[in-house]
């Protein structure tokens, strides 16, 4: 006999295990099929081990700098060893915390591979064998893994996905990043703070290529100063591995192909949705290239089936699929005749995108560029690192604040930064957008002094020609 749920949630990444908890919270009885780890790749081989790894990489290069504080270390060394550790042991701690609120919300896991085999019906596959669960409700939350290129796969030894670059048994000597979104960012910044020699390829015209084409051109400069090679317009024609190393055959943007050698290679060209084998195809459920097709509230095409996270359009972030998830939940208690809960579908536009290299990037809505091709009239302000006294406090004069309005409305389009904890600043614009706020409300706030806040009233400000420290 199987067992009955009304909601069953099939993966424990930020939006599985968020949409179990706030269905928990509705007074829905709720399960979770998790094939590996609860809290999925996002917590345990994702968002939050790299920002661990990082955290170490930004850490070991203030202490090579301490000069500049007027500080003194000497025999700086990074135990690359100890640094993954910590990065483990940070993952580990809160994989048990997402074990803990399954057991304070009463969620029902069941461990095993899971998949689809009828609407409203989970078959899942683990250590008890074979069980199957009813549910009024199910959700896919399956999330996506790291894309492989065709003619170099993944070895985990000279050829690595982010997973592989988490757990490095060595220091690259030479590395080859393809790809410079914010996973291939990341990883670069943190094995050149490290001590590699790291050369970036990217085959669009600019590195971070979803970024407002300003910070993208700063960050291009940052990280060429900091010792990396970048390689913009460019391609990977072929790698030839090694058990020493990689060749690698290096289209330019000039056409010039060129051949260059490196100890190991990171890929980072996007990712593929984790579709196959869970029943899809069995129910009829609408999927394009394995992306799943939803409406604003996740449902899907057949009735009772809903999908969140990385498997349906993007953007592919943990904070969008834990929004969805919520939204999914409230929906489904909506629809099972809860008159207290009113989801509102997600506005795309409000969702912020952070990227912690050195220096981080955050942004959210519109570039500059975007706005424009959107139809806009546009006001845009800038504010430098170098006029903000925190900034110059802390060593950190490098970077801007960009803000994009709508010049007949006021209504605030876009925000773009790049700079010291910038990834923090960003939530600041995000409140304002969901708000609808205009110029006049961002004019009118009071800023605390001295914070790098500041910078982002500054940026309001030169919009509008009122600029009050450059």
């Amino acid at each position: 006999m199987s067992e009955q749920y009304d909601v069953a949630i099939l993966g424990s990444g930020p939006g599985g295990y968020v949409a179990a908890i706030r269905c928990a919270q509705l007074g829905l009885k709720t399960a979770i099929v998790e094939r590996e780890n609860l809290g999925g790749i996002c917590l345990n081989w994702g968002c939050i081990p790299t920002k661990a790894l990082l955290r170490s990489a930004e850490v070991f290069h203030q202490m090579k700098h301490a000069k500049d504080y007027g500080l003194a270390a000497t025999g700086i060394s990074a135990d690359l060893s100890a640094v993954v550790a910590r990065s483990r042991g940070v993952a580990k701690q809160l994989n048990q915390g997402v074990t803990h609120l399954m057991k304070k919300n009463k969620i029902t896991v069941h461990m095993g591979e899971g998949a689809l085999i009828a609407p409203g019906k989970l078959e899942v596959t683990g250590a008890k064998g074979k069980e199957t669960l009813s549910a009024k409700h199910v959700i896919i939350a399956t999330g996506a893994r790291a894309r492989d290129l065709p003619f170099a796969k993944a070895d985990g030894k000279r050829v690595w996905t982010y997973r592989h670059a988490m757990t490095p048994t060595e220091l690259p000597g030479k590395l080859l990043v393809i790809g410079s979104g914010a996973i291939g960012i990341e990883f670069a910044s943190f094995y050149n703070d490290m001590g590699a020699q790291v050369t970036v390829v990217e085959m669009m015209d600019r590195i971070v290529p979803v970024e407002d084409a300003d910070v993208s051109g700063f960050l291009e400069k940052a990280l060429v100063k900091q010792g990396m090679t970048i390689m913009t317009g460019a391609g990977v024609e072929a790698l030839d591995v090694s058990g020493k190393g990689v060749k690698a055959r290096l289209k330019g943007k000039d056409g010039k192909v060129s051949e260059a050698e490196f100890s190991h290679v990171i890929v980072a060209v996007g990712i593929v949705p984790n579709t196959e084998n869970i029943g899809l195809e069995a129910i009829g459920i609408k999927a394009e290239r394995g992306i799943i097709a939803i409406d604003g509230m996740g449902r899907t095409n057949v009735p009772g089936v809903w999908a969140i996270g990385d498997v349906t359009p993007g953007p592919w972030l943990a904070h969008k699929a834990s929004h969805e998830g919520v939204i999914a939940a409230e929906a489904i208690a909506q629809a099972l005749g809860n008159k207290d809960v009113h989801p509102h579908a997600m506005d795309k536009r409000n969702i912020p995108g952070c990227t912690y290299c050195h220096p981080q990037i955050a942004s959210v809505g519109l570039t500059e560029a975007g706005a424009k091709a959107a139809g806009y009239t546009v006001k845009v302000g800038n504010f430098p690192f170098m006029g903000n006294g925190k900034a110059i406090a802390l060593g950190e004069p490098e970077g801007f604040v960009k803000t994009v309005f709508d010049a007949a409305t006021g209504e605030l389009l876009g925000a773009h930064m790049i700079g010291a904890e910038v990834t923090e600043l960003i939530q600041g614009y995000v409140v304002g957008k969901t708000l609808e706020t205009t110029e006049a409300e961002l004019m009118a706030t009071v800023f605390p002094h001295p914070t790098l806040s500041e910078m982002m009233h500054e940026s309001v400000l030169s919009a509008y020609g009122r600029a009050l420290h450059i």
